[in-house]
């Protein structure tokens, strides 16, 4: 699978997640067949940024719900959007993780 090809499978599935749920860099890997990936993901959501389709990018955090991948959003944008979803931050981690926790493999059979 080439570069571009995973990425556009990674945008497809984060496009999935729902408003107000959150899943993780390896979660998607790991639905994608991909389980040591999750870095190659991150690297997909940073690359997100600059496309005309919105993909929902700061819904996916790292393995504990920290966000970070915050740098590259401007300013604190990434929590913003998180909580106008109605996700509650805290210290750049998301408080209740395990709830709004969205795992592609589970829910996408």
């Amino acid at each position: 699978m080439t570069k571009q090809n995973f990425f556009n499978s990674v945008f497809e599935v984060v496009k999935l997640i729902p408003y107000g749920r959150v899943t993780s860099y390896g979660a998607v890997a790991a639905y994608l067949g991909t389980k040591s990936s999750s870095r190659m993901v991150g690297w997909a959501m940073n690359a997100s940024h600059g496309l005309e389709d919105r993909i929902p990018a700061h819904r996916v955090l790292n393995r504990n719900g920290l966000l970070t991948g915050k740098m590259h959003f401007r300013g604190n944008t990434m929590q913003e959007l998180l909580e106008n979803e109605g996700i509650e931050i805290k210290n750049d981690q998301v408080v209740n993780f395990d709830q709004l926790f969205w795992d592609p493999e589970k829910e996408l059979l």
